[in-house]
């Protein structure tokens, strides 16, 4: 590890512990800006009350009988969310979050996988929920974010019992205001609930098919020292805001994007959607926002197609790069200044990208740098918590994952002639297992160690490198491992291409494996290329071509990419903006 100093952390045993100490010493700072229907201006909630109504919800889950349920959460980044997340997690029930985007279907299969008791759910995902509860009897609530309790009193019962059929649908509202008295008359079940922060608590579905997706069991002890960890290594400070755009139930966002800033006496700030991120930017005033590489390079693509509009503004965004960059070079930085149209565009506070899911552009990350943004990635695995390696505020590589975490000791295993291997971890931040499933579990824990599937090197001075997942290495005949993301990644600087997927193939005529390619085109690019000529489908083709060919004068002979095809829909994704390489057809 290197030798500058850890920033100073909070010591924590569990989350409940976490909210409790944090209520206490920020109470009065807002936690949380939410917009409320009907209003188009954020409202600030305060750790007082939000702790408030965690223990008011909390306090009805034990009245419901799910002191130690399964409780499942559905729903977009919101504030219900959190409350709902701590109220099941901090009174000792296991908390469940699902993806809202899964078909119907899918929840159900993950319904029955998790074996839930109750699922919290938002008006979006009110028709999944009731097709759900007509055909599965174990589920003993449903509880309701956005119901209106005083609108259901103007219901008859009839109305009321074909919309709820034979189960239990309650409105989140009414369960807080039932908490909150039963506090106020001197309840304290969910209040001392007696934590173990050894036993699984948290439950959370990797991103796949269900049929193929594995349950991954983390505890109390899991989330908080990989929170602590994470903290020591990036200045986060009460005055920040972040603007949480990723979903709640990635772990990703969950402990670095919600944990994180409520552990910090921060401010969580929900954007509306992707579409709105510039706008809430500036309403929030948000100082942090997390992300994945697709909405980072698509915001500094934005940033350059803008400019090349106007030969002056571009000309004028150049010259503004060079002169930061010598500044810099001499002590003095005034890139805020030279680039504040930039900064204005995204609220004029904002200081700090942080990227993972998967590794981004350097040459991004040196861009937003250059404008004055300071950008981060790190490494990580659901089954980590997720963080295993970060870049520093104050020790950086661009290209590289990041440093360890502390605490956490990553390994090389059978490290080829180039270093490369599958990194493993181990340390208290990695899971329990996957939920009833020994099988997959003894494949990747073993003798204490969690093997994560990536491979990877790390340099002298501990930097972590992610070359490509073990499953996706494309091996030659001759022995020869090829990375497919290290070509992709060098595919999508084109401004020609939008995405790529590349992969092998047996060859007859080269008598091997070779590489070959699947890309969608970036048409608004190609098409003003052409101007005003309409460009037929043999010259985008022979465009693509070009850029290929391109490509292949930067690798090795044995790399070069001798076949591909286009295609003109997106790849399909995960929720994080992940192509799910395994579900496209090649």
């Amino acid at each position: 590890m290197k030798s500058i100093p850890l920033y100073e952390i909070r010591k924590i045993k569990s989350i409940k512990e976490l909210l409790d100490s944090s209520a206490v010493l920020f109470s009065e700072r807002t936690a949380f800006l939410m917009k409320q229907k009907g209003n188009e201006n954020y409202v600030p909630v305060t750790y007082t009350q939000y702790k408030a109504d965690v223990d008011a919800l909390g306090t009805a889950l034990h009245d419901l009988g799910l002191k130690s349920g399964r409780v499942a959460i559905i729903s977009e980044n919101r504030y219900e969310w959190a409350i709902s997340y701590m109220a099941v997690l901090n009174g000792t029930g296991i908390v469940v979050p699902l993806d809202k985007d899964l078909p119907e279907n899918e929840i159900e299969n993950l319904l029955i996988r998790s074996k839930a008791d109750a699922v919290l759910f938002s008006a979006n995902c009110r028709e999944h929920i009731l097709g759900i509860s007509k055909r599965i009897d174990f589920i003993k609530h449903y509880i309701d974010m956005d119901k209106d309790e005083d609108k259901d009193k103007d219901k008859d019962k009839g109305e009321q019992e074909q919309e709820n059929g034979e189960n239990n649908f309650i409105p989140l509202k009414s369960l807080i205001t039932k908490g909150m008295a039963r506090i106020a008359a001197g309840c304290r079940d969910f209040i001392d609930a007696q934590i173990d922060t050894e036993v699984m608590s948290i439950l959370l579905f990797t991103s796949a098919t269900t049929d193929k997706s594995k349950a991954v069991m983390l505890s109390h002890r899991n989330l908080s020292e990989n929170l602590m960890a994470m903290s020591a290594m990036i200045n986060i400070v009460p005055a920040d805001i972040f603007l949480s755009i990723l979903p709640l139930h990635h772990t990703y966002e969950n402990t670095c994007g919600f944990l994180c800033p409520i552990y910090r006496g921060a401010t969580v700030a929900y954007c509306e959607g992707l579409r709105h991120i510039q706008k809430n930017l500036q309403e929030s005033k948000a100082t942090v926002m997390l992300g994945v590489p697709l909405i980072f390079e698509s915001i500094y693509k934005r940033i350059w197609d803008q400019a090349a509009k106007k030969p002056e503004m571009l000309k004028k965004l150049k010259f503004g790069l060079n002169l930061s960059n010598l500044l810099k070079k001499l002590g003095i930085d005034i890139s805020r200044k030279i680039f504040s149209q930039i900064h204005n565009n995204f609220g004029g506070n904002l200081r700090l990208f942080i990227s993972g899911a998967a590794g981004i552009d350097p040459e991004v990350a040196k861009g937003f740098r250059s404008f004055g943004l300071n950008f981060l990635q790190g490494y990580g695995l659901t089954e980590c918590s997720p963080i295993v390696a970060l870049n520093r505020d104050v020790d950086f590589r661009d290209n590289a994952a990041g440093l360890p975490l502390p605490g956490l000791d990553i390994r090389i295993e059978n490290p080829g002639a180039d270093g490369n291997g599958e990194i493993s971890v181990t340390g208290p931040s990695v899971m329990l297992g996957y939920f009833e499933d020994p099988v997959n579990t003894a494949k990747i824990l073993k003798d204490g160690r969690f093997y994560t599937g990536d491979l990877g090197y790390m340099d002298n001075a501990e930097f972590v490198y992610i070359t490509g997942r073990k499953k996706n290495v494309i091996v030659t005949k001759n022995g020869k491992n090829i990375y497919p993301e290290e070509i992709e990644t060098m595919l999508g600087k084109s401004p020609f291409i939008k995405e790529s997927l590349v992969f092998g193939k047996d060859d007859e005529v080269y008598g091997d494996i070779v590489v070959s390619a699947t890309i969608v085109p970036e048409m608004e690019a190609i098409q003003a290329h052409f101007g005003d000529h309409q460009p037929t489908p043999e010259e985008v083709y022979d465009l693509v071509h070009r850029e290929v060919k391109a490509v292949n004068k930067s690798l090795a002979i044995y790399k070069y990419i001798k076949d591909f095809n286009l295609r003109n829909e997106e790849f399909t994704k995960t929720t994080s903006k992940k192509i799910k390489r395994y579900e496209e057809s090649r």
